[in-house]
């Protein structure tokens, strides 16, 4: 999955779950569920979540969305798997290149109609 976020220091609650396409009370539950997401929060109790947070919430997102796992499954493949930030990675790339080609596939496509 492929995050829309501009490069920040912080990002806003409601800014990680627009990027993530969730409500703002999915990303509270994770942040209680999973230990390794801990936002800053300032006096009001705004969170503002980093890039190493945005890191950690696409691997849960993946995990928890995209493969099917349960939340207790995810969390120990978190502490057991260390390759999952790689496979994500692999995978935006992947993602990347599949979009790439397929715009040169429909661009071809033009060509050969014309």
């Amino acid at each position: 999955m492929k995050i829309n976020l501009p490069d920040k220091l912080y990002y806003s609650i409601g800014e990680v779950a627009k990027a993530f396409d969730v409500n703002t009370s999915l990303i509270r539950y994770w942040e209680q569920e999973f230990p390794i997401i801990k936002p800053k929060k300032n006096r009001k109790g705004n969170r503002y979540f980093t890039p190493e947070d945005i890191k950690n919430l696409q691997m849960i997102y993946h995990l928890v969305k995209e493969k099917g796992y349960t939340l207790d499954g995810a969390r120990v493949a978190l502490t057991t798997n260390s390759k999952i930030s790689e496979t994500i990675t692999i995978i935006d790339r992947l993602e990347f290149v599949k979009a790439e080609l397929l715009k040169l596939k429909e661009s071809l496509g033009e060509r050969d109609s014309e």
